[in-house]
């Protein structure tokens, strides 16, 4: 993940004038999945690549949901190129649009201080199944993340195919004093810690999708790839957005750009 101060950050790389808060343009960015297994076509038909080097979720046929750290401010937007429709970006199914317009959390600074959470407005809507946000105020459990980053933290290239792992939550508690040591205070009500031993989201993975099964069995987003200190070093965890604490604006954002 990206330096920032003592930790590595789940940022996004530098795409022509898409500058991450808290990116290091010298460096590769964000957060494939360590310890995953490849997905298959059709398995998350709703995840989707953004072109700085970052995952998201189709949320509604023409919006995205990804982490506020991965684009820029709110505003008109032409620059992000999405690749949907398919879990191998080289694939001849595969659906590329472009982005029109980025609304960011207006209380977003950086990854760690919360509120990491965008909804990117895409110049058309796509033909794909979407993922609904979880109506349930679910905040432990084992969950699902995905992601076309790298499958180690020194691999020097990122995923082309989506990998996917499942990982059970981690006690607030527990991962806040962790992240303590190393100089960043947890923001507990906004986040979900989650992973296990050899098993982690890493760089390029971030802005995808926590996901789970409802009780009839569908698909429902309860998190967002956010930060984290390196890919599944022992004693550290992934940290997500969590989508409980910031269901209601996501909605009204969607409701806006779509």
């Amino acid at each position: 993940m990206l330096r920032k101060a003592a930790i590595c950050l789940l940022a996004c790389v530098l795409a022509g004038a898409e500058v991450p808060a808290g990116a290091d343009a010298g460096r590769p960015p964000g957060r494939t999945v360590v310890g995953g297994k490849i997905a298959g076509d059709g398995r998350f038909p709703w995840a989707v690549r953004l072109s700085m080097g970052c995952g998201g979720a189709l949320t509604a046929p023409r919006v995205v949901l990804t982490a506020g750290h991965c684009v820029g401010p709110t505003g008109p937007n032409e620059r992000i190129l999405v690749t949907a429709g398919a879990s191998d970006l080289d694939s001849r199914t595969a659906i590329i649009v472009k982005s029109a317009e980025v609304y960011r959390s207006p209380d977003f600074v950086t990854e760690t201080s919360g509120d990491d959470w965008a909804v990117v407005r895409l110049d058309r809507e796509l033909p794909l199944p979407t993922l609904p946000l979880t109506p349930d105020d679910v905040t432990a459990g084992r969950f699902t993340v995905m992601g076309w980053g790298q499958t180690t933290e020194t691999s020097l290239e990122q995923a082309r195919q989506l990998h996917y792992a499942t990982v059970p939550t981690i006690p607030d508690k527990e991962c806040a004093d962790a992240y303590r040591k190393a100089g960043v205070e947890l923001v507990r009500d906004e986040s979900i810690c989650a992973g296990r031993r050899g098993v982690d989201t890493c760089q390029g993975d971030s802005g995808g999708p926590m996901v789970r099964r409802d009780r009839l069995g569908r698909w429902v987003q309860v998190g967002i790839v956010s930060w984290g200190l390196g890919c599944a070093r022992d004693g550290y965890f992934g940290v997500y957005t969590q989508i409980a604490t910031f269901r209601a604006d996501i909605e009204a954002a969607v409701r806006r750009l779509s």
